[in-house]
C-alpha cells in the first residue's frame, strides 16, 4: 500500500480542461511528494504514469488503442521538493484532463 509512512494515504484527484491559448509547462503542488502520478487526457485517451522507483523524466505512456511504451521524453516529472511538473508536450490546449496524485 501506499502512505506517508504514518499510516495515512495522501491522495489527490484534480480534473481541469486547457483553453486554446499555446500549451506552457505546469506545476502541480499537492503538498505531499507523490508516489504514483497519473496524468490522463481524457479527450484524447492517453494516460502517463509515473511510479516510485522509475527514473525521474521516464512514464508508463498508454495510447487510446492500448499500446503501451516507456516514455523517457520528461512527460511528467516528480521533482524533488515533491512538485510535479507536466511538461508542455502533454498539456495539448483545448482538451480535458484528470491527474491523480498518491502518496
Amino acid at each position: 500500500s501506499i502512505n506517508a509512512g504514518n499510516g495515512v494515504l495522501n491522495r489527490t484527484i484534480q480534473a481541469f480542461t486547457t483553453d486554446a491559448t499555446a500549451a506552457a509547462d505546469t506545476v502541480f503542488n499537492f503538498g505531499f511528494k507523490p508516489r504514483l502520478v497519473q496524468f490522463i487526457n481524457l479527450t484524447d485517451r492517453i494516460t502517463e504514469e509515473w511510479f516510485e522507483g522509475m527514473a525521474a523524466g521516464n512514464v508508463l505512456h498508454t495510447v487510446a488503442a492500448g499500446t503501451r511504451t516507456l516514455d523517457t521524453g520528461s512527460l511528467v516529472v516528480v521533482n524533488s521538493d515533491g512538485t510535479v511538473t507536466v511538461k508542455a508536450a502533454a498539456m495539448v490546449a483545448s482538451k480535458s484532463f484528470v491527474i491523480i496524485a498518491e502518496g
